[in-house]
């Protein structure tokens, strides 16, 4: 299955979720790219969007590689499989965590300005992302959810590989992937269209979220 673009892969993706009928939704959108997604969703559910940033921390030689992530509340998160495989020392690690710790202050600034973000305690958390790889940035933001005191928290993304959806599924209350390809590749291999999403585009669906 390919999704057209990120808009018409979050109204599939919407329906879906809306059959399950959660309770008392809010959909959090892992900036840049799950919040187009995510738009479509929360339109779906009629429910409150947010963003929960989380930061990929990629290995040095190759930074599309996960081997870990950073979420707010401190959440920190490390891939050991990839780590190992990587040869990645401690010492380089840690330097990506604090680098990625920077980039999600700063996100974090940009993004809600002076809008609070949308109360999650006792409701239904929907993490929305354009698709995952390694699963490391999804697994950052459910821990932070459990943190806030989420009532429960589901995964809602329009692909995924089987591996990674297994272990997910694992750890979250309900795990929603359209489409989980045998030879998974990258999640851009899914799209017709995966051009970058802005942080301008990312700020306009969240100042356009709030006045539906």
């Amino acid at each position: 299955m390919q999704f057209q673009n990120r808009r018409a892969a979050g109204k599939e993706l919407g329906r879906a979720v809306a059959e399950l009928a959660p309770i008392d939704p809010v959909v959090l959108a892992l900036p840049r790219g799950g919040m187009p997604v995510g738009f479509e969703v929360a339109a779906a559910l009629g429910c409150e969007l947010d963003v929960l940033v989380v930061r990929k921390v990629g290995v040095p030689s190759q930074r599309e590689l996960a081997m870990g992530a950073v979420a707010e509340h401190d959440v920190v998160i490390r891939n050991e499989e990839v780590l190992a495989l990587a040869g990645v020392s401690e010492e380089a690690f840690l330097a990506g965590v604090e680098r990625e710790r920077l980039e999600l202050a700063r996100r974090l600034e940009m993004y809600r300005g002076t809008a609070e973000a949308v109360k999650v305690v006792g409701r239904t958390a929907v993490i929305v992302d354009d698709g995952l790889a390694t699963g490391s940035t999804a697994e950052a933001g459910i821990e932070a959810l459990r943190h806030l005191g989420a009532g429960a928290v589901w995964v809602a993304v329009p692909v995924a590989p089987r591996d990674t959806s297994l272990r997910l599924g694992r750890i979250v209350d309900r795990l929603v992937v359209l489409s989980q390809p045998r030879y998974f590749q990258a999640v851009g291999a899914w799209y017709g269209d995966f051009r970058q999403t802005s942080d301008e585009e990312v700020e306009t669906l969240l100042a356009e979220s709030r006045l539906r």
